[in-house]
């Protein structure tokens, strides 16, 4: 790969929150950034192009920042124009077999499509927000990001690893924050909000290793107790006029498990 005497020519695909942020910290990096998004114009710096395709010629590194719903369309549209040791990645979050899927579509043109999941918030991060990579060319993806001051760690194995990681963590932290907010709103309804969130401030904070296990153990032991408490807990929100999508999404867990 023959990078330009400016640094690397870097197309960014998506220039939202994300890619625009990503492709402000290249620009001051040094890098030749070309961008495309039909909704959103180039920033300063940013060589704006008219189509996938147009941006991704001449590049040594695609980023795919859109969507989900469009990383395959965006794939197909730029793929040919793509230089034969360039690096196509998808930063988009997605399933791993949509991960797989580009990996495919993409050497089926003869090339391959590193998987790239981001692990934070990008905003007040950037390119250094902690990002996770897997595939064929995940290597060569962070010869050429580390040097411009991205903070990307590669994960060996196909692509679909980083995703599956990245998604297995959401369903943790997600579903958390979902019952925290859940459960505040209905503290709320029944008038004792500051307390509830005291309580889970104390438990959050007071988390230590022998957390996990315990929250484990506790569940499998006492599902059946639990799952009549639960079943109780999402009709009281019911009655609190709070829809109870965690409370009863923990009730249905823990039937489930009770009948192991």
């Amino acid at each position: 790969m023959s990078l330009s005497e400016e640094g690397p020519t870097i197309a960014v695909l998506g220039l939202g929150e994300a890619g625009g942020a990503f492709a402000r910290d290249l620009v001051a990096a040094g890098a030749v950034v070309r961008g495309y998004d039909p909704a959103v114009a180039a920033g300063d710096g940013v060589v704006a192009t008219a189509a996938e395709a147009e941006a991704v010629t001449g590049a040594d590194l695609v980023l795919s920042v859109n969507s989900s719903a469009a990383a395959v369309a965006a794939l197909r549209a730029g793929i040919d124009a793509l230089a034969p040791r360039a690096v196509w990645a998808d930063l988009n979050t997605a399933s791993p077999a949509k991960k797989r899927q580009l990996d495919e579509i993409a050497r089926e043109h003869g090339r391959s499509c590193v998987d790239v999941a981001i692990m934070a918030p990008v905003p007040g991060s950037g390119l250094r927000v902690p990002m996770l990579a897997s595939g064929q060319d995940a290597q060569r993806l962070t010869a050429l990001l580390r040097p411009l001051g991205a903070n990307v760690e590669v994960f060996e194995g196909p692509p679909g690893s980083a995703a599956s990681r990245k998604l297995l963590r959401s369903v943790f932290f997600k579903s958390l924050a979902g019952a925290v907010v859940e459960a505040l709103e209905a503290a709320r309804a029944a008038g004792c909000e500051e307390w509830l969130r005291g309580n889970i401030v104390e438990e959050l904070t007071g988390a230590d290793e022998s957390t996990v296990d315990r929250l484990v153990y506790g569940t499998y032991k006492h599902s059946v107790r639990r799952a009549d408490e639960m079943a109780a807990a999402a009709e009281m929100l019911s009655e609190l006029g709070v829809p109870p999508a965690m409370a009863a999404g923990a009730r249905d867990l823990l039937l489930r498990l009770s009948r192991q």
